[in-house]
């Protein structure tokens, strides 16, 4: 099956799209506080950093589970 431009067009286009809610939505969950949430991990020696966010992972995972069952809920 081949793809014609004007679909990879719109491919890239609902690509950057996503992009963008992500970004914002970093944005928002960093303005009310939500980057730094209980159970992740930062790790600091010297001049290196590892943060592992894993309960802003998991709030994230409940979030996006509820809103894709309510929006493919048959």
């Amino acid at each position: 099956m081949a793809v014609g431009l004007e679909g990879i067009g719109r491919l890239l286009i609902g690509a950057a799209v996503v992009l963008l809610v992500l970004g914002v939505l970093f944005l928002l969950l960093g303005r009310f506080g939500l980057d730094r949430l209980p159970g992740d991990i930062v790790i600091r020696r010297g001049n290196f950093t590892l943060y592992f966010p894993i309960g802003l992972m998991i709030l994230l995972s409940i979030l996006g589970t509820i809103i894709l069952n309510l929006l493919f809920r048959r």
